[in-house]
């Protein structure tokens, strides 16, 4: 199972958008790539060696995401928007502005190896129903500061902009960006009771053990260094990993309406997750799609229309 919610796609490139099946299936592979075969035999042997070498390197994988080539479109969106700049604990946090003299504000938050300008057909949509706009790049994504990423660090720059915005209406998050928006999480409206009109998530995974558990068993680590990383998790920041998780968080967010799309075909973020985080999130409007995948829900022209008529309502 390919998880985009951690940069394992830095050893095989893939980008999994399937047709509708009859039955959702894990993406298979004919053979191991090469430099995924290569990094197993590398944390093993270091593993022989010390869990704690074999840690250093688990992590820095796992916190590393990729600058990847922006698409046309991108640049289109991009050139709608005015890009501006606020601080956050991991440096300069780069977040674009569309409409800034719409009534409400809507916040953008994409996934692991995204950027703002992923979001280029929702803002577009989003502006023509008279919203203002903003998206931001994630520390290490896009033109943001940084090398590396971690749920918290990228919450903390999400939190940075939404400080710096005033009133925010909604909050639409895809992925990771949706783990690091409802799990950490992010504080919107902190000025004025802290409580969040319309939050959409988008293709969130539940449990941040689940995609630990999916990261430990992509590279076969062993028990001693997967212990680590719970560990390392918890000197760091204080709290259990699954702390972090939507099935602890969701129900607890002080959000008036929410909205969860999952596509019953995601290879990424299982849908049973999606199931998982509306069953014990009981007010959570959650809306299953077929045959869009991970990425191709954020540009579907019908998910569009709900998420606006969502937020707009």
């Amino acid at each position: 199972m390919i998880n985009t919610y951690s940069p394992a796609l830095t050893y095989f490139p893939l980008e999994v958008e399937p047709a509708p099946a009859p039955v959702p299936a894990p993406v298979q592979y004919p053979s191991v790539p090469p430099a995924l075969r290569l990094l197993r035999w590398q944390l093993r042997l270091q593993a022989l060696v010390s869990s704690k070498w074999a840690f250093q390197t688990v992590w820095r994988v796992f916190c590393t995401p990729r600058r990847l080539p922006q698409k046309a479109w991108e640049a289109a969106a991009l050139a709608e928007a005015r890009q501006q700049w606020v601080q956050a604990p991991s440096g300069r946090v780069a977040y674009y502005e569309w409409n800034p003299a719409g009534a409400r504000t809507v916040v953008l938050v994409h996934g692991w190896e995204h950027r703002a300008s992923f979001w280029g057909y929702l803002a577009r949509a989003l502006v023509q129903a008279g919203f203002r706009v903003v998206a931001v790049d994630g520390p290490a994504h896009g033109a943001s500061e940084g090398q590396q990423a971690t749920l918290v660090t990228f919450a903390a720059a999400v939190q940075a902009v939404a400080d710096a915005l005033g009133p925010v209406h909604a909050a639409v998050a895809h992925s990771f960006g949706a783990a690091c928006t409802a799990g950490v999480p992010v504080r919107f409206n902190q000025e004025a009771g802290g409580q969040l009109p319309r939050l959409v998530l988008m293709s969130a995974p539940s449990s941040t053990r689940k995609v630990a558990e999916r990261f430990a068993h992509l590279l076969e680590l062993p028990y001693t260094v997967v212990e680590r990383m719970a560990q390392f998790i918890r000197t760091q920041y204080g709290r259990d990993a699954e702390s972090f998780s939507l099935l602890e968080t969701g129900r607890h967010l002080p959000v008036g309406r929410a909205l969860l799309l999952h596509d019953h075909h995601d290879p990424s973020v299982p849908f049973a997750e999606a199931q998982d985080i509306a069953a014990h999130w009981p007010a959570l409007d959650f809306r299953p799609t077929t045959g869009l995948g991970h990425n191709r829900i954020m540009r579907d022209p019908a998910v569009l229309r709900q998420i606006v008529e969502f937020v707009a309502g």
